[in-house]
């Protein structure tokens, strides 16, 4: 029997410390902490975020007797670990990259908990320190190729019951009417609520790592499968109530209902398998209590605060690389192709949150006209970037123009390739080819990596930088692979003919 004086003195002061670490970190990294909740405030896809942190204390009180012999011991190693995410959220916010500077702050609590109490503490809590994790707003980037798969499994899944449809991208067509994948279609948000769910429900109801693996693993799978067959049976509701129902708000009831019934049944599968949750923590002894190297704490903790106010103190220190003289007038000719008057190809128009200036225009070679879009962005900061995901060809909620497909492709013009984005957008009038790159202090490219990596180097040096966002664009009628062939040629002309005059004029404009 542990002897409770014994006890109670020995817990006062290292969870005093780690409360008093984990309030002034939170202090220090407040405006992290809240770009989190603002996300959770403003999306329903993240709502879920508000319920994270009760939830995993409600697990740690839930577990208070047994982890009151777990062995506490501080330990320095984990200040290694506090240096590589103060280390990893400066560089974050270097190339203002929020998930990753939401992500670093979230794992210093692990490490802080490691400093203060020891591994084995870590590890009898493994579970709700993992949980944090969901409280990141993260994975949007799965939407789009969620949006493909979910289109691909409903046509597939209608032509298989014989019914013909006309498929474009996210949008199909059958004889009772149109139907379109959109973002909330995607199943991004069950897969959130699915994988959140099913590892809590993993934790409490086995006891082996691999059955809880194997269970969360389900739990990204099925919702998955079921985003599906939710599309299909909701077109299917359509189509033989002659577009009566599941085309309102019916349609996402339907949706949550399916949803509830999938997680109800995963649930009452993994029943079957359920075992006692054991207890596996390592019961220390009075001996081991008094172990505790007082002299270590002198310099474990005056070390820990400093690795956590260095990074936003250096953060303070950085350079303003805004380029204020950033301008940019389109040249009027280029080579043969001669600038419009009145930017007649088309009303489409891109969406760019932040940029300093947009400037759009049509050319003409006396037989067919190409489009220009140029987004200028002259700050570095959060929300104002070059690379950001809100930029979209279309915007969200929009219906006159539609996104059918996009991928990435490699094009040669003059000295060397740039690697691009081709979309093609559609509207009841007009078919359009749509070629986008980017342009970063005299490099062109859209991998998105290497311009984060480019704008960092500027942010660290106090370099201007010249920042664009390029489209060229030009009708394609039919989007057959005939126009679309000769789109591309006419493409390739105008670019060869722009990259020169208007990267000159970016430098002019440094």
């Amino acid at each position: 029997m542990i002897d409770r004086d014994i006890q109670t003195a020995f817990f006062k002061r290292p969870l005093a410390a780690l409360i008093g670490l984990l309030v002034f970190q939170l202090a220090l990294y407040y405006q992290t902490y809240w770009s989190m909740v603002e996300i959770w405030w403003r999306s329903e896809t993240f709502a879920h975020g508000f319920f994270i942190f009760p939830i995993a204390a409600y697990l740690v009180w839930r577990k208070r007797k047994s982890l009151s012999v777990v062995a506490i011991q501080n330990d320095w190693r984990a200040l290694i670990v506090l240096t590589g995410l103060s280390v990893f959220w400066l560089v974050a916010f270097t190339v203002d990259v929020l998930v990753a500077k939401q992500f670093a702050v979230i794992m210093m609590l692990p490490a802080l908990v490691w400093l203060c109490l020891g591994m084995r503490m870590v590890v009898a809590l493994s579970f709700p320190l993992f949980f944090l994790l969901f409280a990141v707003p993260f994975g949007d980037f799965l939407v789009y190729p969620l949006m493909k798969f979910t289109a691909s499994f409903t046509v597939n899944a209608i032509r298989m019951v014989g019914i013909p449809v006309f498929w474009e991208g996210m949008y199909f067509t059958l004889p009772s009417g149109s139907w379109s994948v959109v973002e909330a279609c995607s199943g991004f948000r069950y897969i959130l609520a699915s994988l959140t769910l099913g590892s809590l429900y993993a934790y409490l109801s086995y006891s082996s790592v691999l059955r809880r693996v194997a269970f969360m693993v389900l739990a990204l799978i099925v919702p998955i499968v079921a985003n599906g067959l939710r599309a299909f049976m909701i077109v299917m509701i359509g189509h033989y109530s002659g577009m009566e129902l599941a085309v309102g708000v019916d349609h996402l009831i339907y949706g949550w209902v399916w949803f509830g019934i999938v997680m109800f049944a995963m649930f009452w599968v993994g029943s079957f398998w359920q075992e006692p949750t054991a207890n596996n923590d390592v019961e220390r002894t009075a001996t081991e209590l008094v172990k505790q190297d007082a002299y270590r704490w002198k310099f474990i903790f005056p070390i820990a605060f400093i690795l956590l106010v260095l990074p936003v103190w250096v953060s303070t220190l950085g350079s303003d690389v805004s380029n204020q003289n950033l301008t940019l007038e389109l040249p009027e000719q280029v080579g043969e192709w001669q600038i419009l008057q009145e930017n007649s190809l088309s009303q489409w128009k891109p969406f760019y949150q932040g940029s300093t200036r947009e400037l759009q225009a049509s050319y003409s070679n006396g037989r067919v006209k190409v489009g220009l879009d140029v987004a200028l962005f002259a700050s570095q900061r959060q929300g104002a970037e070059l690379v950001n995901s809100s930029h979209r060809l279309t915007k969200i909620g929009q219906k006159e123009w539609k996104e059918l497909f996009r991928l990435t492709r490699s094009e040669h013009f003059s000295d060397h390739a740039i690697h691009l984005t081709e979309a093609r957008i559609k509207s009841r009038e007009q078919d359009l080819l749509v070629w986008q790159w980017k342009y970063f202090n005299g490099h062109r490219t859209n991998n998105d990596l290497y311009l984060k990596v480019l704008e960092a180097w500027t942010k660290l040096t106090g370099k201007p930088r010249n920042a664009a966002a390029l489209i060229v664009f030009v009708e394609a009628p039919g989007l057959t692979k005939e126009s679309e062939s000769e789109a591309r040629k006419l493409l390739r002309s105008f670019i060869t003919d722009l990259l020169p005059l208007i990267e000159k004029k970016f430098e002019q404009g440094s």
